[in-house]
């Protein structure tokens, strides 16, 4: 190394040095540490997370048990290309089933039967015969996004558009 090369190394170290004295820096330690000012990071945030975890867990459970054991309800059901279970036929986009589903619910909410609309919209095999009937059933039975709405609706209410793994259902509480 020539000495002018020397020279401009040693005074960016110096140049360095005295901006880390500047500032109150020592070393490479104070790399490994946060600042006084940041707030806490993991040590904070952790704790506040699972408390708040720990009473999402306690407010389901509250309202599972305010809920009765067991309801009947009836469905109609709009599947889509990536829908569990479905049938060969069924060739729309996951929109296009939000959309018919969506369809079919402004129907029932004008007016029409829900048996009738089921015969007309829904995808589910078997479902015209039935009127979309499901029966009687309990919460575990039935898919947790499922449930979780039909066990919150009242005996004659419908639902708005519930997505499940499925596709889309409209359920109507039955009992």
């Amino acid at each position: 190394m020539r000495s002018h090369e020397v020279r401009a190394v040693l005074g960016h170290a110096l140049w360095a040095s005295s901006l880390l004295a500047l500032l109150g820096a020592t070393a490479c330690g104070t790399l490994a540490t946060s600042p006084s000012w940041v707030g806490g990071g993991l040590a904070v945030s952790a704790p506040v997370r699972a408390a708040e975890e720990d009473a999402a867990l306690a407010r389901e459970r509250e309202l599972i048990a305010s809920q009765p054991k067991e309801i009947g309800a009836k469905h109609l059901l709009v599947m889509h290309d990536g829908s569990k279970s479905k049938p060969e036929g069924v060739r729309r986009t996951r929109e296009e089933a939000r959309a018919r589903a969506q369809e079919a619910l402004l129907k029932v909410r004008g007016g029409a039967g829900f048996e009738q609309v089921v015969a007309e919209y829904s995808d589910e095999p078997g479902a015209a015969e039935r009127g979309g009937d499901l029966g009687v059933f309990e919460r575990g039975v039935m898919v947790k996004s499922f449930s979780d709405v039909a066990f919150a609706l009242k005996v004659g209410e419908v639902s708005e558009v519930v997505e499940t793994p499925f596709g889309f259902h409209i359920i109507k509480r039955t009992e």
